[in-house]
């Protein structure tokens, strides 16, 4: 990191105000050729400075602010400097290519970020919650990525990994001077007891996870049933638009038809899936085995039945199948004669076609994910594939110690796997890392971020 990286931090395009960033031990240095005052290093640090952009012929190309941060206290812990010009295609890029062409090289994807973690500046939970923070959709998402940028997230795992190096520590001492009298004994009894909290802290944070997933990713609920049962009228219902072609020719919808809509601060991820039932048509076959599939990755499923229509073998199979998953059953056209006959918890009776019973529908959804209790908590969650993984094998981790507890294993074994739990936990925000993963994170990040 010895050299000095630059990219446009803004959306391309035509705007108000575009940003080049520039950040590097040389980053003063090289914005200064460029501009037309050349007093760029005598110039305050945090400081914003109007100045000219000029080019090889000394040609003015913009009239621009230039924002001087220097290090250690500016985001990369880097000097930083941070051009803002008329927001123009043809000013940002030639800018950047001045930029370029007097010592900078052009940043890889999130490398802005990357030097911010490997410099201190962020951990790993803090530099996730960024590109989340880019990509919130609700206010619920805004809030959660806030907490994880602000290190309010990170704090819950440091905080444990802190209670676990005391107890790690206290059985160092215990074994390297068993005469100091001043230090508590590490015993099994006092070890069940810290690990119970530990567990139940890791319980704790686990379960509150699942919900902060739930406001960064939303919820995916896939609409299964035969054909003509209405599930394209029910998402176009849902949609409060005609996404979905609705006609009364069965197998109609011959792939995936997705939508989403915003539930309480909630995002619903809506895919209506072709209609499951026995085929000779080879593309509606296919249509058939992908929904089936859609079924194990969904969050929710909305099996629609039909209220003037007899319950068959085929509905009864697949029944037994989704009840393996979070589900409702979504008894549409209760505008017609009913003949259906079905007993289950989870049912909710509407019309598609006429708007009715749809706002039950969203409330039975509220009901199923708790979606009242995720408004009125504090939003301190963990919520990435990433983090709830490691979590879950810390959490792991804590049976192997207490199984070694119960055994009665030598407190210097039961130690090991402690230190197992810290490690796992120093993952979450990055104390320990590997290399490859860690490029792989920062390169789903934008260019200039």
């Amino acid at each position: 990191m010895n050299d000095t990286i630059a990219a446009i931090s803004t959306a391309l395009g035509v705007g108000a105000i575009s940003i080049i960033r520039v950040s590097g031990p040389d980053s003063i240095n090289i914005v200064n050729k460029i501009t037309k005052f050349k007093k760029l290093l005598t110039y305050k640090t945090h400081t914003i400075n109007y100045d000219y952009i000029v080019d090889e012929n000394n040609n003015i190309v913009d009239e621009v602010l230039i924002s001087i941060m220097k290090k250690p206290k500016t985001f990369t812990k880097e000097n930083i400097v941070e051009i803002n010009c008329h927001g123009g295609i043809a000013t940002t890029n030639k800018i950047l290519e001045l930029v370029l062409t007097n010592g900078a090289r052009l940043a890889l994807k999130g490398e802005f970020s990357k030097r911010a973690f490997l410099n201190g500046r962020i951990d790993l939970v803090e530099a996730e919650g960024i590109m989340d923070l880019i990509n919130a959709k609700t206010d619920k998402s805004l809030k959660l990525a806030i907490n994880q940028v602000s290190g309010k997230v990170s704090k819950l795992i440091t905080d444990l990994r802190q209670k676990i190096i005391e107890i790690l520590a206290n059985i160092e001492v215990n074994i390297d001077y068993p005469e100091y009298e001043d230090i508590e004994e590490v015993t099994n009894e006092l070890l069940s007891k810290n690990i119970k909290i530990i567990k139940s802290e890791l319980q704790n944070i686990l379960d509150k996870s699942k919900n902060g997933k739930i406001l960064k990713d939303g919820i995916n609920v896939a609409l299964i049933g035969k054909p003509n049962v209405g599930k394209s009228s029910l998402l176009n219902a849902l949609l409060e638009q005609s996404k979905a072609i609705v006609t009364d020719i069965a197998g109609t919808t011959r792939d995936f038809v997705e939508g989403s809509i915003n539930l309480d601060g909630i995002i619903l991820n809506f895919i209506d899936t072709a209609g499951i039932r026995k085929t000779d048509d080879v593309v509606e076959k296919i249509g058939v085995e992908k929904s089936l599939d859609l079924i194990n990755n969904s969050d929710l499923v909305l099996f629609l039945l039909n209220n003037n229509e007899k319950i068959t073998n085929e509905d009864k199979e697949l029944l037994e199948k989704i009840k393996k998953y979070p589900y409702i059953i979504v008894i549409n056209k209760i505008d017609l004669d009913e003949k259906l006959e079905i007993n289950d918890n989870n049912i909710v009776k509407i019309s598609a076609l006429n708007n009715l019973g749809i706002d039950k529908l969203k409330d039975k959804i509220k009901e199923i994910f708790n979606l009242e209790q995720i408004e009125t908590e504090d939003l301190t969650y963990l919520s990435n594939a990433r983090c709830i993984s490691l979590l879950k094998q810390a959490l792991n981790s804590t049976l192997d110690v207490e199984e070694a507890i119960k055994q009665n294993m030598p407190v210097d074994i039961i130690e090991i796997d402690l230190k197992n739990i810290w490690e796992i936990l120093g993952s979450i925000i990055g104390v320990n890392y590997d290399t490859e993963l860690i490029d792989q994170l920062f390169s789903q990040f934008c260019l200039g971020k």
